[in-house]
């Protein structure tokens, strides 16, 4: 895995991406410290607030800034939004009212939502190879876990010597060196935009060419699934372990930590799964498998005290490799279904689509925890999984091959219909089918058996 290391352009911006992800880490947990200054007893609101302003920026403004991305140089973007995000942490530790939490916390996510889709639909172009896209895809996950993982350690060994607001100082170095970064990788040329895109269709490209392919609809479902599960353990570990099972606040950290270290643990693997089996066959085992957790974690919370600690560790653990061996070869559908100049946009829409599936499933799993029980809350979000994986059986055909037999009529594209086939008075040819302006949708027989 670590192989793809080697190309010196994709190890500046995975390095950048670590170090972000790191300032991210420390910046959480400074602003759950800084709530509790502001607000004491309220900090859980405040908290929670922030995390729907953050949900809200993602879903709102992911898609304009794929368009944007599409006709901006693409380093000079990347860098000024570092640059964006550092500025904010720094102010962060200077203010004293919660309104101004809440306005800073949308700008940073909203320069984050801008950010992260441009720097996801960067990685296919530097690396080209789909064995080497895999790998940096599994490392990405990686990254994602251990700073999940490590941030929180090096939060508390910080504040061993240092107060909450050195944390924001971290965070903006942790930007600063991004941008240092980014600056100094090679990073392909952004393809010009044509002139006839108008505004409001390269803004919503991105969501057409995703909800008009089918392995992407099913992806849809799949961020849905995983958004179900994922949820369960993010929202209701705390009060489940806390309050039914009378731990402390050690035994939440290492319930959580369980579900990072699975998740850990899959993307490891993932590459060499990917070599042996088609992303679909996986993707869909895995959505089964959540929901199948999800269902053995009912009867699991009726076991005696002294085997239900270990059994949620385990049941935990699954849900974290289910929700990584399921999102994680999402990059390589978007590459497969857009043209190189597009993906800035279709991996905004991606950004944008699985963040409005988190924004239903989060509330969902916190109010559910609030008024039912844990069982009830399982049964629920499972159903949630369940259909979500059903949807996804259903959009994404079995058969996807990325070269389809298709028509076109005689006026099309003259350039593009070369060596076309005249079929009943329209024109047949074949080659990687991908939704733009000369094909607006998918073809009727495609998925179908021969």
């Amino acid at each position: 895995m670590l192989t793809v290391l080697a190309n010196p352009t994709y190890r500046r911006l995975f390095t950048a991406q670590v170090i972000a992800l790191v300032g991210t880490g420390l910046s959480t947990v400074a602003l759950g410290l800084l709530a509790y200054d502001l607000a004491g007893p309220d900090a859980g609101a405040v908290l929670g607030t922030a995390l729907a302003i953050k949900m809200v920026a993602y879903v709102g403004v992911a898609p304009l800034a794929g368009a944007l991305a599409a006709r901006l140089p693409r380093k000079p973007l990347l860098i000024g939004l570092d640059a964006v995000r550092a500025g904010i942490a720094a102010c962060l530790p200077w203010v004293d009212q919660v309104w101004q939490v809440h306005a800073l916390v949308f700008l940073l996510q909203a320069a984050s939502a801008a950010f992260t889709p441009t720097f996801q639909a960067t990685i296919p172009e530097v690396l080209v190879d789909e064995r080497d896209y895999t790998r940096a895809l599994s490392l990405s996950r990686l990254a994602y876990d251990l700073e999940s993982l490590l941030s929180p350690v090096l939060a508390a060994a910080a504040l061993a010597v240092v107060t909450h607001d050195a944390l924001f100082a971290g965070t903006t170095l942790g930007f600063t060196a991004s941008a240092l970064l980014v600056l100094a990788a090679a990073l392909p040329a952004t393809r010009a935009a044509r002139v006839a895109d108008r505004t409001l269709a390269a803004t919503t490209r991105g969501l057409r060419t995703y909800l008009a392919t089918p392995r992407l609809r099913g992806l849809l479902a799949v961020h849905l699934a995983a958004a179900a599960a994922g949820s369960v353990v993010l929202v209701n570990t705390v009060p489940h372990v806390r309050g039914a099972l009378g731990l402390g606040d050690t035994a939440v950290a290492v319930a959580l930590a369980a579900y990072g270290l699975g998740s850990l643990v899959a993307a490891l693997a993932l590459p060499r799964v990917l070599d042996r089996h088609r992303d679909r066959s996986v993707v869909l085992r895995a959505c089964a498998g959540l929901t199948a957790v999800l269902a053995l974690a009912v009867p699991a919370t009726a076991l005696p005290d002294p085997a239900r600690w270990p059994v949620l560790l385990s049941l935990w653990a699954l849900l974290g490799a289910g929700c990584s061996l399921v999102l994680t070869p999402g990059g390589r559908l978007l590459r497969r279904s857009a043209h190189p100049d597009h993906l800035p946009a279709v991996f905004a829409a991606d950004f944008s689509l699985s963040h409005a599936c988190w924004l239903l499933c989060y509330p969902l799993a916190g109010a559910l925890g609030a008024a039912t029980t844990m069982p009830v809350t399982l049964v629920c979000l499972g159903a949630v999984a369940l259909a979500a994986t059903a949807a996804a059986h259903r959009s994404w055909p079995a058969d996807d091959p990325e070269a389809l037999e298709h028509d076109h009529d005689p006026d099309h594209d003259r350039a593009h219909l070369e060596g076309a086939t005249p079929v009943d008075g329209r024109l047949r040819h074949t080659h990687a089918y991908r939704i733009d302006d000369l094909h607006t949708r998918w073809p009727a027989h495609a998925g179908r058996k021969p």
